[in-house]
């Protein structure tokens, strides 16, 4: 029964409305019978008798029509999985598979069938055709929930997307750094993904190349998501909490998609603490340092981070380019403008990537690592000034982002208070059961 209910869904549109058409007639013909032929002046139809057998005669043209369709029915579907290679498009995967141009002319045309024009290499369109060969079906997955289904009505294809639901569910992870924090998250079953995501939320308030020390602690509640009970990926981090050396922050995400604190304080702050992706700190912040190329003795205003040369510079917050250009001790350099009379400034750039009085967001990338100017290797040289006067980056007290909105406030603390004692509990619930196996194990 199911196989007929598929094979009659895969039928084009007009041959379903066929198949329907008769299946009424036969059905009237069932339960309203002609009148009885002995008894024409009666106008009583004679009753249907459990049992016995009668004649349904089916008009000529009628049982034509339905060897015609049956006939249709019979042609098998057969599907081909198309895998796109470097250069193809839409035409010359079609090609490849015997359907002509214009075809593909047809289904480019159909409502959806712009999608078709974004195909990457290595995606996957499956095609099915008749006995003749003509294309009737493709579908092409697009992403992990969505199908682009185009189907043969008559001469022209129409198109529709197939959306599946994703089920969320929640997930915990909890671990003690011993090494590093990214080995402890891997460990606690955390993505790549994911760890990136709980460090930008805490990245205001800890170095992670600098500040983790043996012992920090950190847990999480997160999102999985499902299809058809199939696990797809993650989700969202909901709320997360890092100790980090005794220091405790906690995070919860509001509806907006940002981060506040319990207090409804965001955890953004309008800088970023570093703004580029290092791999250690070369030269501090110092009021006396000899340099190493003019030979004597000056302020060190600002943080060397040592990185590669290519390595994408963000601007720490936003504001306005007030310099944009090259000098022999600067190298490539840009200046911006802040609110609140602070100015940030980066050095030794390889090429930039913004112009003089051109506006930035915090997080745009401004320029690449390089070593021109007075640089000995590939870093970048970056300064804090609060009203003219050269402030620490690593220890300037930033300022924060925006709290939570006041008619949002109430909404919140509800929030926060229930999801972080869901937390606790699970922070609880796993170091129980990591005790248990820590005993089990000794024993």
């Amino acid at each position: 029964m199911i196989k007929l209910k598929n094979l009659f869904l895969e039928l084009p549109r007009k041959h379903q409305l066929m198949i329907a058409g008769f299946s009424l007639i036969l059905l009237i013909l069932v339960l309203f019978p002609a009148e009885d032929t002995n008894n024409q002046g009666s106008t009583t139809n004679s009753n249907i008798k459990v049992g016995k057998t009668y004649k349904l005669e089916i008009p000529e043209e009628t049982q034509e029509e339905l060897i015609k369709v049956a006939a249709e029915t019979q042609r098998k579907t057969e599907w081909q999985t198309a895998t796109v290679k470097s250069g193809e498009s839409l035409g010359k995967i079609l090609k490849r598979f015997g359907q002509s141009a214009s075809t593909t002319h047809a289904i480019d045309n159909s409502e959806h069938g712009k999608k078709l024009r974004l195909l990457k290499v290595g995606d996957e369109i499956k095609l099915a055709t008749d006995d003749d060969g003509k294309l009737t079906q493709l579908k092409y997955q697009f992403t992990v929930t969505d199908t682009l289904a185009i189907n043969r009505e008559n001469d022209t294809y129409v198109s529709s997307i197939e959306q599946k639901d994703i089920e969320t569910r929640v997930s915990y992870a909890q671990a003690t750094i011993t090494s590093n924090f990214w080995s402890a998250a891997l460990d606690a079953g955390m993505s790549n993904t994911q760890i990136m995501n709980l460090a930008n939320i805490f990245g205001w308030d800890i170095d992670f190349a600098l500040d983790i020390r043996e012992g920090d602690s950190f847990s999480v509640m997160y999102e999985n998501q499902y299809i058809d009970g199939e696990f797809v990926g993650h989700g969202n981090i909901l709320a997360a909490e890092f100790i980090n050396q005794d220091d405790e922050f906690k995070a919860v995400r509001f509806k907006d998609g940002e981060y506040y604190a319990e207090n409804g304080d965001s955890m953004r702050k309008s800088f970023l603490r570093a703004p580029v992706s290092f791999q250690y700190i070369s030269s501090s912040f110092k009021p006396k340092r000899y340099h190493p190329i003019l030979k004597r003795y000056k302020a060190h205003n600002g943080v060397d981070y040592r990185a590669p040369t290519g390595t994408p510079v963000k601007a720490a917050g936003k504001g306005r380019v007030i310099a944009a250009t090259y000098n022999k001790y600067n190298g490539n350099y840009v200046f911006i403008q802040h609110a609140n009379n602070i100015v940030t400034k980066y050095l030794h750039f390889s090429k930039r990537a913004v112009k003089k009085g051109q506006r930035v967001k915090q997080g745009q990338i401004i320029g690449y690592v390089g070593s021109t100017g007075l640089s000995q290797a590939p870093h970048l040289h970056y300064e804090f000034l609060l009203n003219g006067v050269h402030r620490n980056p690593r220890t300037v007290k930033l300022p924060d982002a925006e709290p939570i909105n006041k008619k949002y406030k109430a909404e919140f603390t509800t929030l926060a208070r229930k999801i972080l004692k869901e937390l606790e509990g699970s922070k609880l619930a796993l170091q129980s059961a990591t005790d248990v196996v820590t005993s089990e194990s000794a024993e």
